[in-house]
């Protein structure tokens, strides 16, 4: 029996932490390049023991753990766009910048995690500097919540006008060429409402606002599919549309599981081919 080959296929790396309740973090990021048909690879940052309900442990992987990880993937099968996700203190920032620049890692898309959506800090100070210093100016794209942005822009933000002014204030001071400050954590009809910003152009990105407690992961899932667009081909303004997009859909799809915040359907697709199957049965 003659085996088949299969096209190349692109690949996508995801630089990120383990979330063992598999709703954010390398396990969402994964999920979300296979949907798009990209080959998803990753470096793993530190791994944590979390639930629905929260987070009871983080252990940090040792930098140099990191780099090779990173370097196993880069050296052998090759990458056509990277993400980052929580990379917890200094010591690892500084490692995977630095890893970065050495592979020459261009289609980078930075999710600078230091805050939660809930306002919780999850850096220290001394690895948000090294965040905004390091790493953010390498990337293609960073997509900093409500919290983060007033962090990497010193704004407070309550309005549209106050996303547009820290998105213009994030892309002069960290070198990043577009910022994409989110509105998830805002109210109202903010809500799904993100401001894109390259320097030039200003465009406030509007989708439809999905109602559900089920929303773990959204950050994740969308660096991870602007990445995966990336990989794919796309420009950077197309991919953000598709995965603004990509994430609505799965959200209309979220899993309600463990007693907690549950996370979005990556594969919504198939939920709702099983969910019309059992409407005709």
């Amino acid at each position: 029996m003659n085996s088949k080959t299969t096209p190349k296929i692109p690949v996508a790396l995801t630089i990120a932490g383990s979330d063992s309740g598999g709703g954010a973090g390398i396990q969402a990021d994964l999920r979300t390049f296979a949907f798009h048909c990209v080959h998803g690879t990753s470096a793993i940052t530190c791994v944590t023991a979390q639930n629905t309900l929260g987070v009871m442990r983080v252990d940090a992987i040792p930098p140099e753990a990191v780099v090779a990880q990173m370097s196993a993937v880069y050296e052998d099968i090759g990458v056509q766009a990277a993400k980052t996700g929580m990379l917890l203190n200094k010591e690892i920032i500084t490692a995977v910048a630095q890893q970065v620049e050495a592979l020459q890692i261009h289609n980078l898309v930075v999710d600078p995690v230091m805050v939660s959506r809930t306002g919780a800090q999850l850096l220290d100070d001394e690895a948000v500097k090294s965040l905004r210093h390091l790493l953010i100016p390498k990337a293609a794209i960073i997509t900093p919540n409500r919290y983060e942005a007033q962090i990497l822009s010193g704004l407070q933000i309550h309005s549209l006008e106050d996303m547009k002014a820290a998105a213009q204030i994030i892309h002069k001071n960290t070198g990043a060429k577009v910022v994409l400050v989110k509105g998830g954590g805002l109210q109202g009809n903010l809500r799904g409402v993100d401001i894109w910003f390259d320097g030039h152009t200003m465009e406030t990105l509007t989708i439809k606002h999905v109602e559900t407690k089920n929303s773990h992961g959204t950050g994740c899932t969308l660096s991870a599919a602007i990445a995966a667009h990336l990989a794919l081909g796309s420009d950077l303004i197309t991919a953000v549309h598709r995965a603004k997009e990509y994430v609505t859909s799965a959200l209309s799809y979220a899993l309600d599981i463990g007693k907690g915040q549950g996370p979005v359907g990556h594969f919504f697709t198939l939920l709702s081919q099983s969910e019309m199957t059992e409407v005709t049965q």
